[in-house]
């Protein structure tokens, strides 16, 4: 039985490989990995195969213990994985009350959240060309990040105790718009103009609004907050609909 794909990212420049649960291929296909490497991924695999699911009679049981069987095998892959620093990146999605939410993190910390809009298969392709090709769907290592972000749609959280990898935020003027952004309160907003002055370049409205289009971790990192000089809300990546809806959560919130 196997349990992974190689997707559409092999096309990319660097060959990269998106593993995912949701299709059947051979371990073989983990080929980016050296030898040691893929070794102990295939022994993770191939030491709960030999266990296998519960039987009646010959072949699988009942679907339950097959389903059960590839959960046990996709977690105890993604154990393995870990122990033996073989991830360039973890992934889940979420639903939320604003529609499926793509997570990701490096070993540094969380290093991207996407909307359904941006695409995400694109934005996995996306993180195995610029971050690393070992791309692995498991949900239990981004567990904290997906607690803490339902708990700030519910308005339980007012701000994230999270580890972040800022590497896909290129240039140091955006690292410093995205860093003052963490600054902003729970139910306040910023200009895009403020926010220029704020990270060092008055002049640079542009470029902030660029940085706030363009930030890999919206939502944890509140670019929602930054509306127009006029009070107006402006754009945002996960559409305006997402935008007003986490001003209106904060505004209810922060009254309450």
């Amino acid at each position: 039985m196997n349990i992974f794909h190689q997707r559409a990212a092999l096309s990319t420049p660097k060959e990269a490989a998106v593993l995912t649960d949701t299709d059947e291929a051979f371990p073989e296909e983990l080929a980016e990995l050296d030898a040691v490497e893929l070794s102990a991924v295939e022994h993770a695999l191939t030491d709960l195969l030999d266990r296998g699911p519960t039987e009646h009679g010959k072949g699988f049981g009942p679907r339950t213990d097959h389903a059960d069987h590839q959960a046990r095998l996709r977690a105890r892959l993604a154990r393995a994985a870990g122990e033996h620093e073989l991830l360039d990146v973890a992934y889940r999605t979420i639903d939320t009350e604003l529609g499926p939410l793509l997570l990701a993190a490096t070993p540094q910390g969380l290093v991207r959240v996407a909307f359904a809009v941006e695409g995400h298969e694109k934005v996995l392709i996306d993180l195995a060309d610029r971050v690393g090709p070992r791309v692995l769907h498991a949900p239990a290592q981004l567990d904290l990040a997906a607690h803490q972000i339902d708990e700030y749609l519910h308005g339980d959280r007012h701000r994230f105790d999270l580890t972040l990898d800022l590497r896909l935020a290129s240039g140091s003027f955006r690292h410093s718009v995205l860093t003052h952004l963490q600054t902003l309160a729970y139910g306040s907003t910023a200009s895009y103009a403020a926010v220029a002055v704020a990270a060092g370049s008055p002049k640079a409205v542009r470029a902030v609004g660029t940085a706030c289009a363009r930030n890999p971790l919206p939502v944890v990192v509140p670019c929602h907050r930054v509306v127009r000089s006029d009070g107006t809300m402006g754009q945002y990546v996960g559409g305006p609909v997402a935008k007003q809806t986490l001003l209106q959560l904060e505004s209810s919130g922060a009254a309450a």
